[in-house]
């Protein structure tokens, strides 16, 4: 029984290290700045026992369909990689506040939340779509690093065979603020999504080990030249 209390403190008691943010120490740390969100336009309603609502932003990326007959997140193909990138497969498009976004079908859209963000340096944020969207098919998953400011990235994915209409600035998704152990330094390392406020495509491309897995498969199946 010992061991479980102590399991139960680690995960749960903010106090104690880590841990779930509650209600009271969100709404102390926005009191001391510690913790930015804005605009939070319905107190009462976004911020709950043990999370923050967020809103669907107004900016989006779409996919369209090009000339490209597939998104390659590779080095690998006959000029090496994709040299128009992948931000080249997707279409930016607006909407107003209270206007509506069509997700249709089996479609990812790239999006961000309402609300500008800074998180401390000891503070994760994990998201959630709300229960009542995730019954609709609505699926999200994202981390939030420790230090992180501005908009939320967002990659919407209709898992329902059915279009859904969306309406910008619904409190959309949930976040759970997660205490970590130590404080981090976000910037001490290069940071591809650092303070955006607008959705961003994909930056894969320039992750340095594909450059060396490509590297590997020219040496051992084509004798250093690429196909």
């Amino acid at each position: 029984m010992e061991e479980v209390g102590l399991m139960y403190e680690e995960a749960f008691n903010p106090g104690y290290g880590g841990g779930i943010l509650s209600k009271v120490r969100i709404q102390q740390r926005l009191e001391s700045n510690d913790l930015v969100i804005r605009p939070i336009l319905e107190p009462e309603k976004q911020l709950n026992n043990t999370g923050f609502d967020f809103r669907l932003g107004y900016d989006f990326l779409v996919s369209v369909h090009g000339r490209e007959a597939y998104m390659n997140a590779s080095h690998n193909g006959e000029s090496g990689y994709n040299v128009r990138g992948l931000k080249y497969h997707f279409q930016e498009s607006r909407r107003q506040i209270g206007e509506t976004f069509i997700l249709h079908p089996s479609q990812t859209i790239l999006a961000t939340s309402l609300e500008y963000i800074r998180l401390p340096s000891d503070v994760m944020l994990m998201l959630f779509m709300r229960s009542s969207y995730s019954r609709l098919g609505l699926a999200v998953s994202t981390i939030v690093q420790p230090g992180y400011c501005g908009c939320i990235s967002l990659e919407l994915t209709n898992n329902n065979f059915t279009p859904i209409n969306l309406t910008v600035g619904a409190r959309l998704f949930q976040g759970v603020f997660q205490q970590v152990s130590e404080s981090t330094d976000y910037y001490c390392a290069p940071r591809k999504y650092s303070c955006q406020v607008r959705p961003e495509a994909s930056s894969a491309l320039e992750d340095t080990d594909l450059k060396v897995l490509n590297d590997i498969w020219k040496d051992e199946t084509h004798g250093g030249v690429a196909p």
